[in-house]
C-alpha cells in the first residue's frame, strides 16, 4: 500500500467511525451496537418494548431431557392446546401482541393451532424441531432441523418466518457458527444469546441490547438479547422464564425501572404456556430441574399481567422493523463521508469493504 492509499485508507476509515459514534453506534469489530433512547421509541418517545412466548410443551424442556426420550414424546398428554389459550388470554387481556417461538414438532401436529396465532396478529417465529441444544449438533444437522421447522409453520399458516430462538438459548461461544446457518437461510434475526453467566447457557460479555452483529462470511443478522440489569460486575437477568417466576417481584419491577428510565432501553420478556399451568403433570428429574420447573407456576399469570399490562410490548420483528428503519440515515450518512475521498476507482480497500457492509445492513430491511 503506497502512502496515498494509505491516507485515503485511514481518512475513510475515521469518517466512518467518526459518523457511526455520532449516531450512537460503537465501532466493535464484530456488531454494530445502537442507542435505543429513539429507535425504541414511538413517536411520544416512549419505550417499547417485546414479549415473546416459547410455544413447547411440559415435556419438552431441557431440564427433563435426560429423563425422556424425544422418540417418546407422543406418549405424554399434550397440554399445549389449552396452555396457548391460557397465553392468549394473558396476552389479550394486557392487550398486546407477541412472537411466538414454535417448535416444529408442534407445527406440524397442530397446524389449525398456527392459523388461530397467526390471525390473532402475534408473529410466529422458529424455536427448533425437536428442542436439541445447538451445542450437540453438528452445523448440517442444525440447518436440516431448522428447515424442517420453519416449513412447518409457513406450511400451516402461508407466513414467512424470519425469527429464531433457540432451544436453552444454546448459542454460545462454542455453536456461534449457527449465525451462519440463520443468515444463510434468510432469518432476520436471533433472540439466543443470554449474556449472563449460567451452568447451561450464557455469554456474559455479550453485549446486553439489541445489536447487529457481523459474520465471518460478511452476512450479518440482528440479536435481541433477554432482558439482565448490571449489578456490580455481573448481568442478572429478570422479566422471563424462571426469572420472573423465582425472583421477588420488587427486585423485576426496580429493574424495569431501572431499564427504561436510565438505560432508555427496552425490556424483552419471555414466557412458556406451560408456566401458566400449576395443575400440569409431574415428571421425574433432579431437585435442580424440579426446583427451576415447578417453583412459582401459580404466580405467572399475575406476574406476567402486571408486567405487560404496565408496558408497551410489542412482537420482537416490530423491534428489529424499527432499528432497521433508523439505520438508513446512517448508511446515507456513511456513504457521504466516505466515498468523496476516493478517486476514480481507486478506493482503498478498507473503506470499500466497510461501506459496502453499512450499505448491506441498510439494504437488508
Amino acid at each position: 500500500m503506497n502512502s496515498d492509499t494509505a491516507t485515503r485508507s485511514s481518512l475513510s476509515s475515521a469518517c466512518l467511525a467518526d459518523t457511526m459514534e455520532q449516531r450512537g453506534f460503537s465501532t466493535h469489530e464484530d456488531y454494530e451496537y445502537h442507542d435505543f433512547q429513539a429507535s425504541a421509541g414511538d413517536v411520544d418517545g416512549a419505550v417499547v418494548d417485546a414479549v415473546s412466548v416459547d410455544l413447547e410443551d411440559y415435556y419438552h424442556v431441557e431440564a427433563f431431557a435426560s429423563r425422556i426420550c424425544r422418540s417418546g414424546w407422543g406418549t405424554f398428554a399434550s397440554r399445549i392446546r389449552q396452555n396457548t389459550k391460557l397465553t392468549l388470554d394473558v396476552l389479550d387481556r394486557s392487550k398486546c401482541r407477541a412472537t411466538f417461538f414454535i417448535l416444529g414438532w408442534i407445527a406440524e401436529r397442530e397446524p389449525k393451532l398456527m392459523r388461530e396465532l397467526a390471525d390473532a396478529g402475534h408473529e410466529l417465529a422458529c424455536h427448533s424441531h425437536l428442542h436439541r441444544p445447538l451445542h450437540t449438533l453438528r452445523p448440517s444437522e442444525f440447518r436440516a432441523d431448522l428447515v424442517r421447522s420453519r416449513d412447518a409453520i409457513e406450511n400451516a399458516t402461508g407466513v414467512r418466518v424470519v425469527g429464531f430462538r433457540a432451544p436453552t438459548f444454546s448459542i454460545t461461544q462454542k455453536s456461534l457458527w449457527a449465525l451462519e446457518v440463520l443468515a444463510e437461510e434468510g432469518f432476520r434475526y436471533d433472540s439466543s444469546i443470554f449474556p449472563i453467566h449460567h451452568d447451561l447457557y450464557g455469554m456474559p460479555d455479550a453485549p446486553r441490547w439489541a445489536h447487529r452483529r457481523g459474520l465471518p462470511s460478511g452476512q450479518s443478522i440482528w440479536e435481541i438479547p433477554p432482558s439482565t440489569v448490571r449489578m456490580g460486575k455481573m448481568n442478572i437477568p429478570f422479566g422471563g422464564g424462571g426469572y420472573l417466576r423465582l425472583l421477588p417481584m420488587p427486585f423485576t419491577r426496580w429493574a424495569i425501572r431501572k431499564t427504561h428510565r436510565q438505560e432508555r432501553q427496552p425490556v424483552i420478556v419471555y414466557f412458556h404456556p406451560w408456566e401458566l399451568d400449576p395443575d400440569q403433570p409431574r415428571l421425574t428429574g433432579s431437585w435442580k430441574s424440579k426446583l427451576r420447573h415447578y417453583t412459582g407456576l401459580h404466580k405467572t399469570a399475575n406476574r406476567l399481567h402486571e408486567i405487560l399490562s404496565r408496558g408497551r410490548f410489542q412482537p420482537m420483528i416490530n423491534l428489529v422493523r424499527r432499528l432497521e428503519t433508523q439505520l438508513r440515515p446512517l448508511v446515507d450518512s456513511v456513504a457521504d463521508a466516505v466515498l468523496p475521498h476516493f478517486e476514480h476507482g481507486m478506493a482503498d480497500h478498507l473503506g470499500v469493504r466497510a461501506t459496502e457492509a453499512m450499505l448491506k445492513i441498510g439494504q437488508s430491511a
